[in-house]
């Protein structure tokens, strides 16, 4: 792999990805009505006779999250053992949250439950159980299903990436499958469809929320609601996306996504406060009860006994967009998720964003229903109906300050698109760049435009609902994609068991004193705190000699072995298509303990020469062991890894 950042450009994915995109716009554009009759009919033929497989694959997808989450590979981290998470809960939760849903949950916590109460699947219109029902399916909509999707895909590609040095792309989800071939077409072709799927979901929810915003600054500022005005927003999104993307993950999308949270939960409070508060605290729990109780039952429904189109305009609706936004919103995740274990990364990605979804949609969308069918503000379900870009909006008139919540909504709502686009540039660079995320200013500048130019090109023709049909369609053979990852994922936590199995097989503690008894010097090397030249010295003068002599053993018996000074001092033994032996022996710096009487020179640090394995850091400091302490430790663990084999055998 390239290490130069000049050099990381997958040109055969970036190409084809880009003429296809190129070809897709020129058909959607020239021939828009022949373009939304095509992807019509598709979505018609997969409602009709594929809605069951959707069903299936989400609720599979669904239950094997939650096991995971509750199992023994839980414990399992995302990167070496030793790694730790790099950003702080609330940081990640911002980022993931933006990226996952933000945005729409400002267009739809309004408008979809006041729809399902005008237009309830089973229950009579403006009566109790409508209430009831609206608020139930849209928690089904919204809720763990959702980040389900997101949490598994996300965790396929930051597990393959993080554990097995992998690249950070979808192809790296078939490696179990198909190994070294997702270096070639196969993967290739894998990554292509992640670019333009990406890009034409990124593409169409801009295109699609640009008329959100048009009819915020037509509240607030009277500007009128025109395609040329909603051109121009997308240009200025687009434009603060470019520069959020010129200044990185960690400054750009990590900041707004920050900025935008605190916005988020104090319109959530101000709405909380200002609205029916005992109501709203009652009905979040028991939404929450009808939600879980009927979980099943939801999952499952697929109206075979009611004939009704109800179910392909909504559930399947949102099971193929969630689908078609996952290889997007899962590798963003996967990005800003290393260090975490698998059971915190999962209750994080998939508990903690949904009890703040469904917050808000009992806030915003029982107030709402409140509004309607308790005080009578006909209006609002009228405008619903008519134009669910201007339902916030209209929602908002109804509370002091209004115009002070409605400017602060949309200025939530231009960041969540500027945080979406921008971390759709990054996700589709990092897709054309061997899953680097250090590439050129011009990769990421040029998706960024290019996303906008897309929603402005599709926005003009009228072919955003052509598109919009596509992405739903091309959630099919993706969610064919994710089943076959799952399986190599199931493989690849096999072996992790295996490994975890080896480790409980009874060994000989290692003698530290080359047969003495002195327990005076086995307490000082552990109340010893020294310095990095001390520790490696040690590693030069004990650890390497050990090295040497089970190198020089291992190859009397014709097995290679390898001695290297990079990333630490490592022994690497090779088994062939079998997977290598790696004890690794390295300097980690640490903070003294309060205990610790005298200050060395080095800011009161000390260092550890730390055992690290192939999977990661094992926690134990062999610093002061003689030579023949550390060879039987070698071989300690050697014998342990010959064992793993074994299992996997």
């Amino acid at each position: 792999m390239p290490t130069s950042a000049k050099s990381q450009l997958n040109r055969t994915v970036f190409i084809s990805a880009s003429s296809m995109i190129i070809a897709l716009l020129l058909y959607t554009v020239l021939l828009p009505d022949q373009a939304q009759n095509l992807f019509t009919v598709m979505q018609s033929s997969i409602v009709d006779n594929g809605s069951w497989f959707y069903v299936l694959t989400v609720a599979f997808i669904f239950f094997f999250v939650v096991f995971l989450g509750l199992s023994r590979y839980g414990d399992i981290r995302l990167g070496p053992d030793h790694a730790t998470p790099d950003y702080s809960l609330v940081t990640w939760l911002s980022m993931l949250f933006a990226a996952g849903m933000g945005i729409g949950l400002m267009f739809f916590g309004v408008a979809e439950p006041l729809m399902h109460y005008l237009s309830p699947p089973t229950a009579e219109t403006g009566t109790i159980e409508a209430v009831r029902e609206a608020m139930k399916m849209t928690f089904f909509h919204w809720g763990l299903h959702a980040w389900a999707i997101y949490a598994i895909v996300a965790l396929v590609l930051a597990y393959f990436s993080y554990r097995h040095n992998l690249p950070l792309t979808l192809r790296s989800a078939l490696y179990p499958l198909i190994g070294e071939r997702i270096y070639k077409w196969p993967g290739h072709l894998v990554d292509v469809f992640a670019v333009v799927s990406t890009v034409f979901g990124v593409a169409t929810s801009l295109g699609l929320g640009a008329s959100q915003v048009n009819s915020g600054f037509n509240y607030l500022f009277g500007i009128d609601v025109s395609t040329t005005n909603q051109i121009i927003i997308m240009c200025g999104i687009t434009a603060l996306a470019v520069l959020s993307v010129s200044a990185g993950l960690d400054k750009g999308i990590r900041r707004l996504s920050e900025a935008n949270m605190i916005l988020a939960v104090g319109l959530l409070v101000l709405i909380f406060v200002l609205g029916p508060t005992v109501f709203l605290l009652k009905a979040y729990l028991q939404n929450i009860g009808d939600y879980l109780s009927d979980i099943i039952h939801n999952t499952f429904n697929l109206f075979a006994y009611k004939k009704t189109n109800w179910i392909g305009g909504w559930t399947i609706f949102y099971w193929g967009w969630w689908l078609a936004w996952a290889p997007f919103v899962g590798l963003f995740i996967a990005r800003i998720s290393r260090g975490r274990s698998i059971r915190e990364f999962i209750l994080g990605v998939m508990l903690i964003p949904t009890v703040f979804t469904l917050l808000w949609m009992t806030i915003f969308g029982n107030s709402a229903i409140d509004l309607v069918h308790n005080q009578g503000v006909a209006t609002l379900g009228e405008m619903v109906n008519k134009d669910s870009s201007v339902a916030l909006f209209v929602f908002l008139e109804n509370f002091p300050m209004s115009a002070v919540l409605s400017f602060f909504s949309v200025l939530m709502i231009v960041i969540f698109f500027v945080t979406s686009c921008d971390s759709g540039a990054m996700v589709v660079d990092m897709l054309c760049s061997h899953g680097s995320n250090e590439t050129p200013l011009w990769q990421r500048i040029y998706w960024a435009v290019g996303i906008g130019v897309v929603a402005a090109i599709l926005l003009l023709a009228g072919g955003l609902n052509a598109l919009q049909t596509m992405t739903i369609a091309a959630a099919l053979p993706f969610s064919i994609v994710l089943l076959i990852a799952i399986v190599g994922l199931i493989k690849a936590l096999r072996v992790e068991a295996f490994k975890q199995d080896s480790q409980l097989i009874a060994a000989l503690p290692p003698s530290n004193n080359e047969g003495s008894d002195n327990w005076q010097l086995r307490l000082k090397n552990i109340v010893d705190f020294p310095n990095k030249p001390n520790v490696n010295k040690f590693i030069n003068q004990v650890v390497a000699p050990a090295f040497e002599s089970v190198a020089s053993e291992l190859k009397k018996n014709q097995i290679k072995v390898i001695i290297s000074k990079e990333d630490g001092y490592s022994l690497i033994v090779d088994h062939g298509e079998e997977q290598e032996f790696v004890y690794r022996v390295l300097a980690r710096k640490y903070s003294q303990p309060d205990f610790v009487t005298e200050a060395d020179d080095d800011e009161q640090s000390y260092y550890r020469a730390e055992v690290h394995l192939g999977e990661g850091g094992q926690d134990y400091d062999i610093m002061g062991w003689s030579k023949t302490a550390v060879i039987n430790n070698i071989i300690d663990q050697y014998h342990k890894h010959l064992h793993f084999l074994h299992l996997l055998r």
